[in-house]
């Protein structure tokens, strides 16, 4: 296996890893809030899916504008692109698939944590 082909999966793994720190640490950033609203009452799950919510939503447009991209800047490609098309539909949307469900675990992980706090001790945590 020569670097061309291990290439490929290096940059799909780090882009995976970088999604999820990015998405997991603006979750974490909420934690205080996400405290507050739980010590005023808030329901758990309705915390959990507002949170969820916001974070796909985010990554769900950037999805969207990478691919509207990439579409465009992809009749430049078709000479570097071996095997397949540059514009091929499947690619683009496993693409689009596996970033969102990277995203979805990343929103779901820390915000179940930041929900299982009890109030009482929500406002003394920072």
């Amino acid at each position: 296996m020569g670097l061309c082909s291990a290439s490929p999966r290096a940059a799909r793994a780090l882009a995976r890893i970088g999604l999820y720190g990015v998405v997991s640490a603006s979750v974490a950033k909420r934690t205080r809030e996400i405290r507050i609203r739980m010590a005023l009452g808030a329901a758990p799950r309705r915390v959990a899916r507002d949170v969820v919510v916001r974070g796909l939503g985010l990554v769900i447009t950037g999805v969207g504008i990478g691919i509207g991209l990439a579409l465009a800047l992809a009749g430049g490609l078709d000479a570097l692109v071996y095997g397949t098309s540059s514009r091929d539909p499947l690619t683009y949307a496993t693409v689009g698939a596996v970033m969102v469900g990277v995203a979805l675990l990343a929103t779901v992980v820390p915000a179940r944590r930041a929900t299982r706090v009890a109030p009482a001790e929500a406002l003394t945590q920072g």
